[in-house]
Protein backbone atom coordinates (compact mmCIF):
# COMPACT_ATOMS: atom_id res chain seq x y z
CA UNK A 1 0.00 0.00 0.00
CA UNK A 2 1.43 3.47 -0.94
CA UNK A 3 2.25 5.98 2.06
CA UNK A 4 3.02 9.35 1.40
CA UNK A 5 6.43 10.60 2.64
CA UNK A 6 5.69 13.79 3.85
CA UNK A 7 2.70 15.33 4.54
CA UNK A 8 1.09 17.90 1.88
CA UNK A 9 0.49 21.72 3.02
CA UNK A 10 -2.99 23.09 2.93
CA UNK A 11 -1.45 25.40 0.33
CA UNK A 12 -0.10 22.75 -1.88
CA UNK A 13 -3.33 20.47 -1.34
CA UNK A 14 -5.84 23.18 -2.36
CA UNK A 15 -3.73 24.55 -5.64
CA UNK A 16 -4.04 21.04 -6.83
CA UNK A 17 -7.89 20.98 -6.09
CA UNK A 18 -8.08 24.42 -7.73
CA UNK A 19 -9.10 22.95 -11.00
CA UNK A 20 -12.02 20.48 -9.12
CA UNK A 21 -14.61 23.73 -9.18
CA UNK A 22 -17.59 22.43 -11.38
CA UNK A 23 -18.15 24.84 -14.56
CA UNK A 24 -21.93 25.71 -16.06
CA UNK A 25 -21.75 24.18 -19.65
CA UNK A 26 -21.88 26.19 -22.66
CA UNK A 27 -24.71 26.84 -23.81
CA UNK A 28 -25.51 28.42 -28.13
CA UNK A 29 -29.30 29.04 -29.27
CA UNK A 30 -29.84 27.21 -32.48
CA UNK A 31 -30.00 30.22 -35.91
CA UNK A 32 -32.55 27.93 -37.29
CA UNK A 33 -34.92 26.69 -34.50
CA UNK A 34 -34.09 29.06 -31.90
CA UNK A 35 -33.24 26.34 -29.36
CA UNK A 36 -30.79 26.29 -26.63
CA UNK A 37 -28.52 22.98 -26.19
CA UNK A 38 -25.47 22.44 -25.34
CA UNK A 39 -22.41 23.20 -27.87
CA UNK A 40 -21.57 20.55 -29.97
CA UNK A 41 -24.20 18.21 -29.42
CA UNK A 42 -26.92 17.39 -31.24
CA UNK A 43 -30.54 19.05 -30.07
CA UNK A 44 -33.74 16.87 -28.94
CA UNK A 45 -35.05 17.65 -32.49
CA UNK A 46 -31.95 16.02 -34.30
CA UNK A 47 -30.31 19.47 -35.48
CA UNK A 48 -26.53 19.85 -35.70
CA UNK A 49 -25.15 22.90 -37.43
CA UNK A 50 -28.19 23.72 -39.42
CA UNK A 51 -28.62 20.18 -40.40
CA UNK A 52 -31.40 18.11 -39.59
CA UNK A 53 -29.46 14.55 -38.78
CA UNK A 54 -32.24 12.62 -38.01
CA UNK A 55 -35.85 13.08 -37.34
CA UNK A 56 -37.65 12.46 -34.11
CA UNK A 57 -39.08 8.54 -33.55
CA UNK A 58 -42.76 8.99 -33.32
CA UNK A 59 -43.83 7.44 -29.51
CA UNK A 60 -46.95 4.78 -30.42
Amino acid sequence: MAVQQNRKSRSRRDMRRSHDALTENALTVDQATGETHRRHHVSKDGIYRGRQLFSKASAE
